[in-house]
């Protein structure tokens, strides 16, 4: 496995220690099988600070869903350990720590918008009008003010998974995994909500954690990125990107913006040979 370049140094929040959100440690997920067991991920270590935006991307079943599945206690790692905010993944979920976005909006179509973005809250035990309140801010936020009383039905698939988006941030989570969310969207609309999940980033300092196959996506949005090899599962790489956070689309055509993603094709070709 071929290391990174030194991870970059955050300045601490006061009361923080060391700043860590998640701790992966030499982490492994082994599927058995009747001819021959599947390794999805081989000895995986990585760690991810307080408001960064981190991109997993890799080859189709290179693990990069897995780990995050393993992360939210989704699934269960065959060896090594996972910390969040300094607690197991399941306590993590227990305490309702973080967040998460599936590929698909996977919203109630007999539930308004408000209705769906309000249901985590409703089950968490929130007020009635307290949870209605707190929905309609992350409304605003997804910006999709005016349709709270629009069904699924009614939305397009872009609307849909910001109404996915602003239900995960409804509990205020510190952390939020997102696991492809865009990936069957058009280029434009895509584009758009590219844009937009940065702003959200810039404003509320949210730790992200952001799994894709796409390397534009992957370099216009993240401060790092980590290449995954084709199974099993390792970190070829870890790149750093510098982009001011207030970028938009325009950087794409921008020198540093190539440079980021010709490093990622070099990495990503790296470990299809891996």
């Amino acid at each position: 496995m071929t290391e990174g370049p030194e991870e970059p140094q955050i300045e601490l929040l006061p009361g923080t220690a060391a700043n860590k959100v998640v701790e992966v440690s030499d982490l492994s997920v082994i599927y058995p099988a009747k001819e021959h067991t599947i390794v999805a991920l081989d000895r995986v270590s990585l760690t991810i600070r307080e408001g960064e935006f981190v991109s997993l991307i890799g080859p189709s079943g290179c693990g990069k869903t897995t780990l995050l599945r393993v992360i939210a206690d989704l699934e269960q790692a065959s060896s090594g350990a996972v910390l969040v905010n300094g607690m197991s993944s399941h306590d993590a979920r227990l305490a309702r720590a973080y967040g998460y976005v599936f590929q698909a909006p996977a919203l109630f179509p007999w539930r308004t918008v408000l209705q769906n973005v309000m249901l985590p809250l409703e089950i968490h035990g929130r007020p009635a009008a307290e949870s209605r309140a707190v929905a309609m801010e992350h409304i605003e936020r997804v910006g999709l003010t005016g349709f709270e009383g629009k069904y699924p039905w009614q939305l397009s698939g872009g609307m849909q998974q910001r109404v996915s988006i602003a239900r995960a941030l409804g509990f205020e989570p510190k952390l939020l995994m997102m696991d492809e969310p865009f990936g069957a969207l058009d280029e434009i609309t895509r584009d758009r909500l590219n844009e937009q999940l940065l702003r959200l980033w810039e404003r509320e300092k949210r730790t992200i954690i952001f799994v894709t196959h796409s390397i534009p996506e992957a370099a216009f949005l993240s401060s790092r990125i980590v290449v995954m090899s084709a199974r099993p599962g390792r970190i070829v790489e870890v790149i750093d990107s510098h982009l001011p956070p207030d970028r938009t689309l325009e950087i794409r055509e921008s020198p540093e913006f190539i440079h980021i993603a010709h490093r990622l094709r070099i990495a990503l070709a790296s470990g299809h040979g891996t």
